[in-house]
């Protein structure tokens, strides 16, 4: 009898132990989970080394636990429990991480960048940063182990005979004697050295003073500077104030602007109806081919003008004798660099020039004088005349012919740095004077775009004058947005 109620109080101990195991791990199991906030998970390659129930951590710190792994069309997914109270965003990483020579491996999980979209209950985390395995570990000491083997066989090579040895000692032997020539030097030079560090010192003892003078020159300057702006300081308040007007003034521009886009804002929906020239433009399919027909052959034609260089002179020169102003407009178009055409509109005093002699009797004629001279007369009229001309540039040299103000010429054009200054020689009017006509300007570009001018005109003839002037010279930079087909297409 006491032996049958031993051996009941001992099974009846079993099944209480039993029970007490049992339920202390399912106590444990539900903490865990009622511990754990949301599931996610993430795929990896290589799941080696991960077991359930290991840990995930953030900055060493456990978060959470691996629920489940699983293969997923060929690759390994991890179902991740994490704490509750730990948030992880979009743009979440994990990684295995290996945390012992053991072989243990754990999660580390980098939360992501607060303010994006965070992740729920069963989100996956798509960045993914895959380990180095074991395998790879292995091949990758492999090849050193082999780079490792060729510089051994490089080194036996180089070193594994009398004749590398004693080069080497040969060597050794030359790098200590340099190394005692170094010393030499620096202990020769030793007091070299002391003397030049003592004159530093004394140049700076003798410039202390000079220095104390330079910073009390900046103190008194910084005092006149306070007493200006003291000075000044209602002009300043007056310049505030004309801020304020010119603020208010911005807004009153502001204010008509909003208007200006109300009416913007019915053209542009007349224009989406459909009505108007501008809606049939963008609605009737003829029309639009017409247009882009049109559009076309502009652009060929605009396309020939665009590739010419234009230039546009403005000249007026003060002649002397003739106590009037010459003026001249000028347009050059240059295709290349070395070839222009010059045409010119030219506002002569001394356009017209006639030569007429008579003979004048006197009677009585005064006393030691003939009664009879001829008598030369000169009349000169206003008149406008032009110029058309082609020029070839060689070098610093311009030649030009063709027609010079209303009459056949020739000319030639000296450059000298960068076409600052310049000396122009025309000849023209062959046959109407005993000697043709020849002029010669010379000039000086002394601001941008703003030459003097100056020279002789005629100076073969008796009708001969001097002149001087100021010439206004405009290229295509400064033409673009007034003449878009003179260089502004460019």
């Amino acid at each position: 009898m006491n032996q049958t109620l031993k051996s009941a109080k001992v099974g009846l101990a079993v099944v209480l132990g039993t029970l007490l195991v049992l339920w202390v791990y399912r106590y444990l199991d539900g903490g865990a989970q009622k511990a754990h906030g949301y599931t996610v998970h993430a795929y990896f390659v290589d799941a080696q080394g991960l077991i359930e129930k290991s840990r995930v951590v953030i900055a060493g710190i456990p978060v959470g636990t691996i629920r489940k792994i699983s293969l997923d069309g060929g690759r390994a997914r991890i179902d991740i429990s994490i704490d509750q109270g730990v948030h992880l965003y979009e743009d979440a990483t994990v990684q295995v991480r290996a945390v012992s020579l053991l072989g243990e491996k754990i999660l580390a999980l980098s939360p992501g960048t607060p303010g994006r979209e965070p992740l729920g209950h069963g989100d996956e985390i798509r960045v993914v940063l895959e380990s180095m395995g074991t395998d790879e570990v292995v091949d990758v000491v492999g090849k050193i182990a082999e780079d490792i083997q060729e510089v051994s066989k490089q080194l036996r090579r180089a070193f594994g005979n009398d004749l590398a040895g004693d080069q080497m000692a040969s060597t050794l032997k030359d790098l200590s004697e340099a190394v005692a020539g170094v010393n030499r030097i620096i202990q020769a030079n030793e007091e070299f050295v002391r003397r030049a560090l003592e004159n530093i010192a004394d140049t700076t003892d003798e410039a202390g003073p000079q220095l104390v003078r330079i910073f009390d020159n900046i103190e008194a300057v910084t005092a006149d500077l306070r007493e200006i702006l003291g000075e000044t300081k209602g002009d300043l308040g007056a310049g505030l104030g004309e801020v304020d007007d010119t603020i208010a003034s911005i807004h009153r521009a502001s204010e008509r602007l909003e208007d200006i886009l109300e009416d913007v804002k019915d053209v542009t929906g007349r224009t989406a109806e459909g009505k108007g020239t501008i809606g049939r433009l963008t609605h009737d399919e003829a029309l639009i081919d017409e247009v882009e027909d049109i559009a076309e052959g502009l652009g060929d034609v605009i396309g020939v003008i665009a590739r010419l260089k234009t230039n546009i002179e403005i000249r007026s020169e003060y002649t002397f004798l003739a106590n009037s102003f010459k003026n001249y407009s000028s347009l050059r178009l240059q295709p290349r660099e070395s070839r222009f055409f010059l045409l010119q509109l030219v506002d002569d005093p001394r356009g017209e020039v006639e030569v007429s002699q008579t003979y004048v009797r006197r009677s009585p004629a005064p006393a030691d004088e003939p009664s009879e001279y001829q008598e030369t007369r000169i009349t000169r009229r206003d008149a406008l005349r032009f110029t058309v001309q082609m020029g070839k540039t060689v070098g610093p040299a311009t030649f030009r012919f063709g027609i010079m103000e209303s009459k056949g010429g020739i000319g030639l054009d000296l450059h000298f740095l960068k076409n600052r200054i310049y000396m122009a020689n025309d000849v023209w009017a062959f046959g109407e004077q005993v000697y043709p006509r020849v002029r010669t300007r010379l000039g000086f570009e002394f601001v941008r775009r703003l030459s003097v001018v100056g020279g002789a005109d005629d100076i073969l003839n008796p009708t001969r004058d001097f002149f001087l002037g100021l010439q206004l010279r405009f290229d295509d930079d400064d033409l673009k947005g007034l003449l878009p087909f003179a260089g502004g297409l460019r």
